[in-house]
Protein backbone atom coordinates (compact mmCIF):
# COMPACT_ATOMS: atom_id res chain seq x y z
CA UNK A 1 0.00 0.00 0.00
CA UNK A 2 2.77 2.44 0.93
CA UNK A 3 4.55 1.85 -2.41
CA UNK A 4 1.40 2.55 -4.42
CA UNK A 5 0.78 5.74 -2.48
CA UNK A 6 4.33 6.91 -3.15
CA UNK A 7 4.01 6.27 -6.90
CA UNK A 8 0.71 8.16 -7.09
CA UNK A 9 2.06 11.16 -5.23
CA UNK A 10 5.13 11.35 -7.46
CA UNK A 11 2.92 11.37 -10.56
CA UNK A 12 1.04 14.42 -9.26
CA UNK A 13 4.20 16.10 -7.95
CA UNK A 14 5.59 16.18 -11.47
CA UNK A 15 2.63 18.26 -12.62
CA UNK A 16 0.36 20.66 -10.81
CA UNK A 17 1.90 20.06 -7.38
CA UNK A 18 5.44 21.07 -8.32
CA UNK A 19 6.83 23.37 -5.61
CA UNK A 20 6.42 27.03 -6.51
CA UNK A 21 3.53 26.54 -8.93
CA UNK A 22 1.07 24.80 -6.63
CA UNK A 23 -2.39 26.44 -6.50
CA UNK A 24 -2.34 29.71 -4.58
CA UNK A 25 1.46 29.97 -4.47
CA UNK A 26 3.08 33.39 -4.55
CA UNK A 27 6.51 34.88 -3.96
CA UNK A 28 4.80 37.82 -2.26
CA UNK A 29 3.01 37.45 1.05
CA UNK A 30 1.23 39.83 3.41
CA UNK A 31 1.07 37.27 6.23
CA UNK A 32 3.73 35.63 8.35
CA UNK A 33 3.95 32.05 7.08
CA UNK A 34 4.71 29.18 9.45
CA UNK A 35 4.20 25.47 9.17
CA UNK A 36 1.33 24.38 11.39
CA UNK A 37 3.31 21.83 13.36
CA UNK A 38 6.23 24.21 13.84
CA UNK A 39 3.72 26.67 15.23
CA UNK A 40 2.43 24.09 17.69
CA UNK A 41 5.91 23.24 18.86
CA UNK A 42 6.75 26.90 19.33
CA UNK A 43 3.68 27.49 21.45
CA UNK A 44 4.30 24.35 23.50
CA UNK A 45 7.94 25.01 24.27
CA UNK A 46 8.22 28.78 24.30
CA UNK A 47 6.80 31.74 26.14
CA UNK A 48 4.97 34.66 24.64
CA UNK A 49 7.63 37.02 25.94
CA UNK A 50 10.27 35.91 23.47
CA UNK A 51 8.91 33.44 20.95
CA UNK A 52 5.68 35.28 20.23
CA UNK A 53 7.61 38.09 18.53
CA UNK A 54 8.54 37.49 14.89
CA UNK A 55 11.94 38.65 13.75
CA UNK A 56 10.49 40.06 10.52
CA UNK A 57 8.10 42.31 12.37
CA UNK A 58 8.87 45.25 14.59
CA UNK A 59 7.53 47.00 17.65
CA UNK A 60 5.04 49.84 17.74
CA UNK A 61 7.67 52.17 19.14
CA UNK A 62 9.92 51.45 16.16
CA UNK A 63 7.12 52.39 13.77
CA UNK A 64 6.56 55.67 15.58
CA UNK A 65 10.27 56.46 15.48
CA UNK A 66 10.51 55.62 11.78
CA UNK A 67 7.73 58.08 11.02
CA UNK A 68 9.45 60.95 12.82
CA UNK A 69 12.72 59.94 11.10
CA UNK A 70 14.60 59.28 14.28
CA UNK A 71 17.90 57.57 13.49
CA UNK A 72 17.85 55.62 16.73
CA UNK A 73 15.51 52.65 17.00
CA UNK A 74 14.41 50.88 20.12
CA UNK A 75 14.15 47.15 20.34
CA UNK A 76 12.64 45.44 23.33
CA UNK A 77 13.87 41.95 24.01
CA UNK A 78 11.86 40.14 26.61
CA UNK A 79 13.25 37.62 28.99
CA UNK A 80 13.12 34.08 27.63
CA UNK A 81 10.34 31.96 29.05
CA UNK A 82 10.71 28.87 31.10
CA UNK A 83 11.63 25.73 29.22
CA UNK A 84 8.89 23.15 29.23
CA UNK A 85 9.59 19.45 29.17
CA UNK A 86 7.62 16.33 28.52
CA UNK A 87 6.57 14.71 31.76
CA UNK A 88 5.43 11.17 32.35
CA UNK A 89 2.64 11.03 34.92
CA UNK A 90 1.67 7.39 35.13
CA UNK A 91 1.72 6.79 38.87
CA UNK A 92 -1.36 6.33 41.02
CA UNK A 93 -0.98 9.70 42.70
CA UNK A 94 -1.27 11.58 39.41
CA UNK A 95 -4.26 9.48 38.32
CA UNK A 96 -5.94 10.36 41.59
CA UNK A 97 -5.33 14.06 41.02
CA UNK A 98 -6.76 13.79 37.50
CA UNK A 99 -9.87 12.12 38.91
CA UNK A 100 -10.27 14.87 41.48
CA UNK A 101 -10.14 17.49 38.72
CA UNK A 102 -13.35 16.07 37.32
CA UNK A 103 -15.15 15.52 40.61
CA UNK A 104 -14.14 17.94 43.34
CA UNK A 105 -16.62 20.59 44.48
CA UNK A 106 -19.36 19.30 42.18
CA UNK A 107 -21.01 16.55 44.18
CA UNK A 108 -23.00 19.04 46.23
CA UNK A 109 -25.21 19.91 43.26
CA UNK A 110 -26.06 16.76 41.22
CA UNK A 111 -28.09 18.61 38.58
CA UNK A 112 -25.28 21.06 37.87
CA UNK A 113 -22.78 18.24 38.11
CA UNK A 114 -24.49 16.24 35.36
CA UNK A 115 -24.76 19.20 33.02
CA UNK A 116 -21.22 20.31 33.74
CA UNK A 117 -19.64 16.90 33.27
CA UNK A 118 -21.60 16.33 30.05
CA UNK A 119 -19.61 19.05 28.28
CA UNK A 120 -17.00 17.66 25.91
CA UNK A 121 -14.42 20.38 26.48
CA UNK A 122 -13.82 22.71 29.41
CA UNK A 123 -11.48 25.68 29.44
CA UNK A 124 -10.20 27.16 32.70
CA UNK A 125 -8.01 30.17 33.41
CA UNK A 126 -6.47 30.86 36.81
CA UNK A 127 -3.56 32.77 38.22
CA UNK A 128 -0.39 31.12 39.47
CA UNK A 129 -1.70 31.93 42.95
CA UNK A 130 -4.74 29.74 42.21
CA UNK A 131 -7.25 32.59 41.88
CA UNK A 132 -10.07 31.77 39.41
CA UNK A 133 -10.29 33.99 36.32
CA UNK A 134 -12.47 32.19 33.76
CA UNK A 135 -14.46 29.02 33.18
CA UNK A 136 -16.17 28.25 29.90
CA UNK A 137 -19.11 26.58 31.62
CA UNK A 138 -20.53 27.55 35.01
CA UNK A 139 -19.25 30.35 37.21
CA UNK A 140 -15.57 30.19 38.03
CA UNK A 141 -16.45 31.11 41.64
CA UNK A 142 -18.19 27.74 42.00
CA UNK A 143 -15.06 25.92 40.83
CA UNK A 144 -12.58 27.31 43.34
CA UNK A 145 -11.65 23.85 44.61
CA UNK A 146 -11.21 22.46 41.09
CA UNK A 147 -8.90 25.31 40.15
CA UNK A 148 -7.06 24.91 43.42
CA UNK A 149 -6.27 21.31 42.48
CA UNK A 150 -5.03 22.48 39.07
CA UNK A 151 -2.78 25.08 40.65
CA UNK A 152 -1.46 22.52 43.13
CA UNK A 153 -0.66 20.08 40.31
CA UNK A 154 1.24 22.74 38.35
CA UNK A 155 3.17 23.77 41.47
CA UNK A 156 3.93 20.14 42.33
CA UNK A 157 5.53 19.56 38.94
CA UNK A 158 7.33 22.92 38.94
CA UNK A 159 8.88 21.98 42.27
CA UNK A 160 10.69 19.22 40.39
CA UNK A 161 12.05 21.75 37.86
CA UNK A 162 9.64 20.55 35.20
CA UNK A 163 6.64 22.03 33.41
CA UNK A 164 3.47 19.98 33.08
CA UNK A 165 1.96 19.67 29.62
CA UNK A 166 -0.77 17.07 29.89
CA UNK A 167 -2.36 14.35 31.99
CA UNK A 168 -4.29 11.50 30.37
CA UNK A 169 -7.04 9.71 32.30
CA UNK A 170 -9.21 7.31 30.30
CA UNK A 171 -10.74 9.19 27.36
CA UNK A 172 -10.02 12.59 28.92
CA UNK A 173 -7.02 14.82 28.23
CA UNK A 174 -5.97 17.48 30.73
CA UNK A 175 -3.76 19.98 28.89
CA UNK A 176 -1.87 22.74 30.70
CA UNK A 177 -0.28 25.92 29.41
CA UNK A 178 1.60 28.15 31.83
CA UNK A 179 2.16 31.64 30.42
CA UNK A 180 3.69 34.24 32.70
CA UNK A 181 1.38 34.72 35.71
CA UNK A 182 -1.47 32.66 34.21
CA UNK A 183 -2.34 28.97 34.05
CA UNK A 184 -4.66 27.82 31.26
CA UNK A 185 -6.19 24.35 31.31
CA UNK A 186 -8.23 22.39 28.78
CA UNK A 187 -10.14 19.30 29.93
CA UNK A 188 -11.25 17.55 26.77
CA UNK A 189 -13.02 14.39 25.68
CA UNK A 190 -12.81 15.35 22.01
CA UNK A 191 -10.55 13.87 19.33
CA UNK A 192 -8.28 16.91 19.41
CA UNK A 193 -4.62 16.19 20.08
CA UNK A 194 -2.54 17.72 22.85
CA UNK A 195 -0.76 20.10 20.41
CA UNK A 196 -4.11 21.24 19.02
CA UNK A 197 -5.52 21.87 22.50
CA UNK A 198 -2.29 23.64 23.43
CA UNK A 199 -2.67 25.95 20.46
CA UNK A 200 -6.27 26.70 21.44
CA UNK A 201 -5.15 27.66 24.94
CA UNK A 202 -2.51 29.90 23.39
CA UNK A 203 -5.22 31.61 21.36
CA UNK A 204 -7.19 32.19 24.57
CA UNK A 205 -4.09 33.67 26.18
CA UNK A 206 -3.56 35.88 23.13
CA UNK A 207 -7.15 37.06 23.44
CA UNK A 208 -6.41 38.21 26.99
CA UNK A 209 -3.21 39.92 25.84
CA UNK A 210 -5.13 41.68 23.07
CA UNK A 211 -7.17 43.39 25.79
CA UNK A 212 -4.47 44.02 28.42
CA UNK A 213 -1.02 43.74 26.76
CA UNK A 214 1.71 41.49 28.11
CA UNK A 215 3.50 44.27 29.99
CA UNK A 216 0.35 45.37 31.82
CA UNK A 217 -0.49 41.78 32.77
CA UNK A 218 2.97 41.20 34.20
CA UNK A 219 2.99 44.55 36.00
CA UNK A 220 -0.33 43.86 37.71
CA UNK A 221 0.83 40.52 39.09
CA UNK A 222 4.26 41.82 40.00
CA UNK A 223 2.55 44.35 42.25
CA UNK A 224 -0.18 42.07 43.63
CA UNK A 225 0.21 38.32 43.29
CA UNK A 226 -3.39 37.69 44.41
CA UNK A 227 -4.92 40.26 42.06
CA UNK A 228 -8.37 39.38 40.69
CA UNK A 229 -7.86 39.75 36.93
CA UNK A 230 -11.60 39.64 36.31
CA UNK A 231 -11.72 43.31 37.31
CA UNK A 232 -9.65 44.21 34.25
CA UNK A 233 -11.31 41.67 31.95
CA UNK A 234 -14.86 42.65 32.85
CA UNK A 235 -16.90 42.65 29.64
CA UNK A 236 -14.22 40.77 27.72
CA UNK A 237 -15.44 37.31 28.71
CA UNK A 238 -17.70 37.36 25.64
CA UNK A 239 -14.59 37.59 23.46
CA UNK A 240 -13.18 34.42 25.02
CA UNK A 241 -16.55 32.66 24.81
CA UNK A 242 -16.89 33.57 21.15
CA UNK A 243 -13.30 32.61 20.38
CA UNK A 244 -13.78 29.13 21.83
CA UNK A 245 -16.96 28.61 19.80
CA UNK A 246 -15.19 30.03 16.75
CA UNK A 247 -12.33 27.52 17.09
CA UNK A 248 -14.79 24.64 17.50
CA UNK A 249 -16.26 25.25 14.04
CA UNK A 250 -13.48 26.90 12.05
CA UNK A 251 -10.51 24.99 10.54
CA UNK A 252 -8.52 28.20 10.02
CA UNK A 253 -7.10 27.95 13.54
CA UNK A 254 -5.46 24.53 13.34
CA UNK A 255 -4.42 25.21 9.74
CA UNK A 256 -2.78 28.49 10.76
CA UNK A 257 -4.25 30.16 7.68
CA UNK A 258 -6.77 32.73 6.43
CA UNK A 259 -9.66 32.26 4.02
CA UNK A 260 -10.24 34.93 1.37
CA UNK A 261 -13.55 36.14 -0.01
CA UNK A 262 -13.77 34.95 -3.65
CA UNK A 263 -13.58 37.97 -5.96
CA UNK A 264 -12.59 38.69 -9.53
CA UNK A 265 -8.93 39.76 -9.44
CA UNK A 266 -9.74 43.04 -11.21
CA UNK A 267 -12.35 43.89 -8.58
CA UNK A 268 -10.06 42.98 -5.67
CA UNK A 269 -7.31 45.09 -7.22
CA UNK A 270 -9.68 48.04 -7.56
CA UNK A 271 -10.66 47.77 -3.88
CA UNK A 272 -7.03 47.55 -2.82
CA UNK A 273 -5.91 50.50 -4.94
CA UNK A 274 -8.75 52.61 -3.58
CA UNK A 275 -7.54 52.00 -0.03
CA UNK A 276 -3.90 52.66 -0.96
CA UNK A 277 -4.65 55.91 -2.79
CA UNK A 278 -6.84 57.20 0.03
CA UNK A 279 -4.57 56.25 2.92
CA UNK A 280 -1.07 56.56 1.45
CA UNK A 281 -0.36 59.92 3.09
CA UNK A 282 -1.73 59.05 6.53
CA UNK A 283 1.24 58.70 8.85
CA UNK A 284 1.46 55.85 11.33
CA UNK A 285 -1.18 53.76 9.53
CA UNK A 286 0.18 50.22 9.75
CA UNK A 287 -2.59 47.97 8.40
CA UNK A 288 -5.84 48.40 6.48
CA UNK A 289 -7.94 45.24 6.64
CA UNK A 290 -11.26 44.60 4.92
CA UNK A 291 -13.26 41.59 6.15
CA UNK A 292 -16.54 40.11 4.93
CA UNK A 293 -18.24 37.00 6.33
CA UNK A 294 -15.08 36.23 8.34
CA UNK A 295 -13.12 36.19 5.09
CA UNK A 296 -10.36 38.51 3.96
CA UNK A 297 -11.20 40.87 1.10
CA UNK A 298 -7.88 42.70 1.12
CA UNK A 299 -5.02 43.67 3.41
CA UNK A 300 -2.73 46.64 2.86
CA UNK A 301 0.32 46.99 5.09
CA UNK A 302 3.05 49.44 5.91
CA UNK A 303 6.23 48.47 4.14
CA UNK A 304 8.47 46.06 6.10
CA UNK A 305 5.70 44.96 8.46
CA UNK A 306 3.67 41.76 8.22
CA UNK A 307 0.62 40.41 9.99
CA UNK A 308 0.57 36.97 11.57
CA UNK A 309 -2.49 34.75 10.93
CA UNK A 310 -2.90 34.43 14.72
CA UNK A 311 -3.31 38.19 15.03
CA UNK A 312 -5.73 38.30 12.11
CA UNK A 313 -7.79 35.56 13.77
CA UNK A 314 -7.96 37.68 16.93
CA UNK A 315 -9.16 40.62 14.82
CA UNK A 316 -11.77 38.43 13.12
CA UNK A 317 -13.00 37.29 16.51
CA UNK A 318 -13.35 40.90 17.68
CA UNK A 319 -15.39 41.84 14.63
CA UNK A 320 -17.57 38.73 14.63
CA UNK A 321 -18.38 38.95 18.35
CA UNK A 322 -19.24 42.67 18.45
CA UNK A 323 -22.67 43.49 17.08
CA UNK A 324 -22.28 47.09 18.25
CA UNK A 325 -19.67 47.67 15.55
CA UNK A 326 -22.41 47.43 12.93
CA UNK A 327 -24.20 50.54 14.15
CA UNK A 328 -21.41 53.08 14.62
CA UNK A 329 -17.77 53.83 14.02
CA UNK A 330 -15.54 52.53 16.79
CA UNK A 331 -12.14 53.65 18.08
CA UNK A 332 -10.72 50.52 19.67
CA UNK A 333 -7.35 49.90 21.32
CA UNK A 334 -6.12 46.41 20.48
CA UNK A 335 -2.87 44.61 21.15
CA UNK A 336 -1.71 42.18 18.47
CA UNK A 337 0.37 39.65 20.46
CA UNK A 338 2.40 38.29 17.55
CA UNK A 339 3.13 41.77 16.23
CA UNK A 340 3.92 43.48 19.54
CA UNK A 341 2.67 41.95 22.77
CA UNK A 342 3.58 45.00 24.85
CA UNK A 343 1.79 47.82 23.07
CA UNK A 344 -1.59 48.88 21.77
CA UNK A 345 -2.54 49.71 18.25
CA UNK A 346 -5.60 51.88 17.75
CA UNK A 347 -8.23 50.64 15.35
CA UNK A 348 -10.82 52.63 13.47
CA UNK A 349 -13.43 49.89 13.01
CA UNK A 350 -16.58 50.36 10.95
CA UNK A 351 -18.80 48.62 8.44
CA UNK A 352 -18.70 50.08 4.96
CA UNK A 353 -22.40 50.86 4.63
CA UNK A 354 -25.85 49.66 5.61
CA UNK A 355 -26.14 48.00 2.22
CA UNK A 356 -22.65 46.42 2.40
CA UNK A 357 -21.81 44.57 5.60
CA UNK A 358 -18.06 44.34 5.09
CA UNK A 359 -15.94 45.62 7.96
CA UNK A 360 -12.98 47.96 7.44
CA UNK A 361 -10.26 48.17 10.09
CA UNK A 362 -7.64 50.89 9.91
CA UNK A 363 -4.92 50.11 12.46
CA UNK A 364 -2.54 52.85 13.55
CA UNK A 365 -0.04 53.55 16.32
CA UNK A 366 -1.30 57.15 16.64
CA UNK A 367 -4.12 57.55 19.16
CA UNK A 368 -5.11 61.01 17.88
CA UNK A 369 -6.15 60.33 14.29
CA UNK A 370 -9.72 59.05 14.70
CA UNK A 371 -11.25 61.86 12.64
CA UNK A 372 -8.57 61.58 9.98
CA UNK A 373 -9.31 57.88 9.58
CA UNK A 374 -13.06 58.47 9.73
CA UNK A 375 -12.78 60.90 6.83
CA UNK A 376 -10.58 58.44 4.93
CA UNK A 377 -13.13 55.68 5.44
CA UNK A 378 -15.90 57.85 3.99
CA UNK A 379 -13.78 58.61 0.93
CA UNK A 380 -13.03 54.90 0.48
CA UNK A 381 -16.73 54.02 0.61
CA UNK A 382 -17.63 56.75 -1.90
CA UNK A 383 -14.99 55.53 -4.37
CA UNK A 384 -15.97 51.87 -3.92
CA UNK A 385 -19.60 52.74 -4.58
CA UNK A 386 -18.76 54.66 -7.75
CA UNK A 387 -16.72 51.75 -9.11
CA UNK A 388 -19.38 49.13 -8.23
CA UNK A 389 -17.03 47.44 -5.76
CA UNK A 390 -19.63 47.43 -2.98
CA UNK A 391 -21.98 45.58 -5.29
CA UNK A 392 -19.26 43.03 -6.09
CA UNK A 393 -18.54 42.44 -2.40
CA UNK A 394 -22.25 41.99 -1.68
CA UNK A 395 -22.64 39.57 -4.56
CA UNK A 396 -19.79 37.41 -3.30
CA UNK A 397 -21.04 37.54 0.30
CA UNK A 398 -24.56 36.50 -0.65
CA UNK A 399 -23.71 33.97 -3.34
CA UNK A 400 -23.95 30.31 -2.25
CA UNK A 401 -20.49 28.87 -1.72
CA UNK A 402 -19.40 26.54 -4.51
CA UNK A 403 -19.48 22.85 -3.60
CA UNK A 404 -17.39 19.97 -4.90
CA UNK A 405 -20.45 18.81 -6.83
CA UNK A 406 -20.52 22.18 -8.61
CA UNK A 407 -16.89 21.62 -9.62
CA UNK A 408 -17.77 18.24 -11.15
CA UNK A 409 -16.43 16.00 -8.39
CA UNK A 410 -19.50 14.09 -7.14
CA UNK A 411 -17.43 11.49 -5.28
CA UNK A 412 -15.80 14.26 -3.21
CA UNK A 413 -17.85 15.66 -0.34
CA UNK A 414 -15.57 18.32 1.11
CA UNK A 415 -11.97 19.53 1.13
CA UNK A 416 -9.53 21.80 2.94
CA UNK A 417 -6.67 23.17 0.83
CA UNK A 418 -3.92 25.27 2.41
CA UNK A 419 -1.19 27.02 0.45
CA UNK A 420 1.84 27.27 2.72
CA UNK A 421 3.63 30.13 0.96
CA UNK A 422 0.73 32.55 1.48
CA UNK A 423 -0.82 31.14 4.70
CA UNK A 424 -4.21 31.07 2.96
CA UNK A 425 -6.70 28.25 2.59
CA UNK A 426 -9.81 27.41 0.62
CA UNK A 427 -12.76 25.15 1.34
CA UNK A 428 -16.02 24.59 -0.56
CA UNK A 429 -19.52 24.80 0.85
CA UNK A 430 -20.77 22.01 3.07
CA UNK A 431 -23.22 19.54 1.59
CA UNK A 432 -25.09 16.48 2.94
CA UNK A 433 -24.50 14.73 5.24
CA UNK A 434 -22.55 17.61 6.82
CA UNK A 435 -25.51 19.95 7.29
CA UNK A 436 -26.19 19.60 11.03
CA UNK A 437 -24.09 20.93 13.89
CA UNK A 438 -23.24 17.41 15.06
CA UNK A 439 -22.10 16.30 11.60
CA UNK A 440 -20.09 19.47 11.05
CA UNK A 441 -18.39 18.94 14.41
CA UNK A 442 -17.68 15.31 13.49
CA UNK A 443 -16.18 16.32 10.13
CA UNK A 444 -13.92 18.90 11.76
CA UNK A 445 -12.82 16.25 14.25
CA UNK A 446 -11.84 13.94 11.39
CA UNK A 447 -9.76 16.70 9.82
CA UNK A 448 -8.08 17.41 13.16
CA UNK A 449 -7.15 13.73 13.54
CA UNK A 450 -5.64 13.68 10.05
CA UNK A 451 -3.82 16.92 10.71
CA UNK A 452 -2.29 15.52 13.89
CA UNK A 453 -1.13 12.34 12.12
CA UNK A 454 0.50 14.33 9.31
CA UNK A 455 2.35 16.49 11.83
CA UNK A 456 3.03 13.92 14.53
CA UNK A 457 6.38 14.69 16.19
CA UNK A 458 7.24 11.02 16.53
CA UNK A 459 6.06 9.71 13.16
CA UNK A 460 4.91 12.37 10.68
CA UNK A 461 3.21 11.05 7.56
CA UNK A 462 3.08 12.40 4.03
CA UNK A 463 -0.04 10.66 2.76
CA UNK A 464 -3.03 9.09 4.50
CA UNK A 465 -5.83 7.17 2.77
CA UNK A 466 -8.33 5.99 5.36
CA UNK A 467 -11.63 4.20 4.69
CA UNK A 468 -14.17 4.68 7.49
CA UNK A 469 -17.76 3.55 7.93
CA UNK A 470 -19.33 6.83 6.81
CA UNK A 471 -16.65 8.33 4.57
CA UNK A 472 -13.20 7.86 3.10
CA UNK A 473 -10.53 10.38 4.08
CA UNK A 474 -7.39 11.44 2.26
CA UNK A 475 -4.73 13.73 3.69
CA UNK A 476 -1.59 14.83 1.90
CA UNK A 477 1.17 17.21 2.91
CA UNK A 478 3.49 18.38 0.14
CA UNK A 479 6.30 20.91 0.13
CA UNK A 480 3.97 23.75 -0.84
CA UNK A 481 0.52 22.79 0.41
CA UNK A 482 -1.63 20.67 2.69
CA UNK A 483 -4.74 18.88 1.49
CA UNK A 484 -7.53 17.19 3.46
CA UNK A 485 -10.31 15.52 1.47
CA UNK A 486 -13.55 13.75 2.40
CA UNK A 487 -14.94 11.24 -0.12
CA UNK A 488 -17.93 8.96 -0.38
CA UNK A 489 -17.26 5.80 1.69
CA UNK A 490 -16.88 3.40 -1.27
CA UNK A 491 -14.48 5.44 -3.39
CA UNK A 492 -11.41 3.54 -4.60
CA UNK A 493 -7.89 4.82 -4.16
CA UNK A 494 -7.28 5.39 -7.92
CA UNK A 495 -10.56 7.30 -8.23
CA UNK A 496 -9.69 9.38 -5.16
CA UNK A 497 -6.28 10.31 -6.54
CA UNK A 498 -7.78 11.19 -9.92
CA UNK A 499 -10.34 13.41 -8.19
CA UNK A 500 -7.57 15.13 -6.22
CA UNK A 501 -5.69 15.83 -9.45
CA UNK A 502 -8.83 17.39 -10.98
CA UNK A 503 -9.39 19.42 -7.83
CA UNK A 504 -5.87 20.85 -7.83
CA UNK A 505 -6.19 21.81 -11.49
CA UNK A 506 -9.50 23.57 -10.75
CA UNK A 507 -8.01 25.47 -7.78
CA UNK A 508 -5.03 26.44 -9.94
CA UNK A 509 -7.38 27.74 -12.62
CA UNK A 510 -9.35 29.77 -10.06
CA UNK A 511 -6.42 30.81 -7.83
CA UNK A 512 -6.55 34.52 -8.65
CA UNK A 513 -10.18 34.59 -7.53
CA UNK A 514 -9.77 32.39 -4.44
CA UNK A 515 -6.47 33.75 -3.07
CA UNK A 516 -4.65 37.04 -2.66
CA UNK A 517 -1.43 36.57 -4.63
CA UNK A 518 0.23 39.93 -4.02
CA UNK A 519 1.24 41.92 -0.95
CA UNK A 520 0.11 45.54 -1.36
CA UNK A 521 1.72 48.27 0.74
CA UNK A 522 0.97 51.93 1.41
Amino acid sequence: MAAKESIVVESIDSGIAEPGIEPGASTETMLVTTDSFDEYEQEMSGSIDGDMKESITSTISEIQEDVVQDDSTTSTTADPGESEKNLSLDDAEMDDVAHRLGQSNLDGDPLRCKAWLAQKKHIFILSQAGKPIYSRYSSEDKLVTVMGVMQALVSFVQAGSDMIRSVHAGDTNFVFVVKGPLILVAVSKTLESVPQLTLQLTYVYNQIISVLTQSQLNRVYDQRRNFDLRRLLSGSERLIDHLLNFMDREPAFFLGAIKCLPLLPSMRSSITQTIIQTCAKIKNLVFAILLANNQLVTLVRMNKFFLHPMDLHIIQNLVDSSESLKTAESWTPICLPKFDSNGYMHGHVSYLAEDCQACLLLLTVDRDVFFVLSEAKQKIVEKLRRTNCLEAINESMNKPTVTTADIGLPEMRHVLYKCKSTAQFWSPGLQPPYTTDDEIERLLGLYQCLHHRLHSPSRPLKLIFQQLDKETMLAWVASGFELYVTFEPLVTKPDAIEAVSKLLKWIKKEEERLFILNSPTF
